[in-house]
């Protein structure tokens, strides 16, 4: 009835690599949650958001979301592949 049990804590570098896998996958869900602010931008008279200030705010939202997949990805191919020929 014993059986092997795999230990409590993870090392240090796989912890970190599964965390970022978890960070990649919830990237469009963070995504469509910031994207969705400028629907919560209402206002009327002075305190109207100009659209131009809501199209530029969507678009630097797209490029940060961009920047920070691709830095993941490159990150994430880099320690998965070292991983890979570490293991047996």
């Amino acid at each position: 009835m014993s059986r092997e049990q795999s230990p409590l804590f993870l090392e240090r570098r796989s912890y970190r690599v599964h965390r970022a896998m978890d960070a990649a996958k919830l990237m469009p869900f963070l995504g469509a949650v910031l994207w969705a602010v400028p629907v919560l931008w209402s206002g009327s008279g002075e305190n109207q958001v100009p659209t131009s200030r809501a199209i530029l705010y969507i678009f630097l939202i797209w490029a940060a979301l961009a920047a920070v997949t691709l830095f993941l990805t490159f990150w994430l191919d880099e320690n998965v592949d070292s991983d890979r020929k570490e293991g047996p």
